[in-house]
């Protein structure tokens, strides 16, 4: 039955992976997260910002996580996960792709050259709805990365809610800005979720600004009881 399906789930540890594998986790037995760790920040396929904290949140998620690395060199990085995913005993590939059919496309290819079957629960929805569905879900959602304009440095370590989920829209109606942050104007963190056994607390973080664009490094941070 593909209700039964082993699967694994694409996680960089941002809002889209963790909405597929909420997604994932009613319909299948996920038996992995999978990160890809890219030398490259600039990655083709891959998030990159904190990326390194996946351990620490598929401890609050409670399922094994498998990391793979790349150095990010546009085409080999997709060669780089197909090793990984070949190793695994798994059926299908769950992935948080919104809209990029750059992903899409290279995961949906690596997945048939394995025989495995590829699901995007996100793909092709309305970005508004979309992240207003994250939001009502009780996701703990933080911005961790921005370069677009209209976005600044008071954006990194804010939370995604109502208001600012609005203030998204205004830019995308001036500016034209993805509102899921699809096209790289943002990436995000997520520090809890309806399926975590247990909420994420950031320590110690620093914010890099260059003047145009940013990052949130979180330092130090802890698993804490819900």
């Amino acid at each position: 039955m593909v209700g039964l399906a082993d699967v694994a789930v694409l996680y960089s540890g941002g809002k889209d992976s963790n909405y597929a594998l909420y997604w994932a986790l009613k319909r299948f037995k996920v038996r992995y997260l999978v990160s890809m760790v890219s030398e490259n920040e600039e990655s083709y396929m891959y998030h990159t910002p904190n990326v390194e904290l996946t351990d620490l949140q598929a401890r609050a998620v409670g399922i094994p996580l498998v990391k793979g690395f790349t150095k990010g060199e546009k085409e080999r990085e997709v060669e780089d996960l197909k090793k990984v995913l070949e190793g695994l005993k798994i059926e299908g590939v769950v992935a948080g792709a919104l809209a990029s059919r750059y992903q899409r496309e290279r995961i949906e290819r690596i997945a048939k050259e394995l025989g495995l079957k590829v699901y995007a629960p996100a793909w092709g929805r309305n970005p508004y709805e979309y992240m207003r569905e994250i939001i009502e879900l009780g996701f703990r959602v933080i911005f961790v990365g921005v370069s677009a304009y209209g976005l600044d440095e008071s954006w990194l370590g804010r939370g995604l809610d109502y208001k600012a989920l609005e203030e998204l829209k205004k830019l995308n109606e001036m500016y034209g800005i993805h509102i899921a942050g699809e096209g790289g104007e943002f990436e995000t963190f997520v520090l809890d979720a309806p399926f975590f056994r247990r909420r994420i607390v950031i320590d110690e973080a620093e914010k890099l600004w260059d003047g145009l664009s940013g990052k949130l490094i979180i330092k130090r941070a802890h698993l804490e009881e819900k």
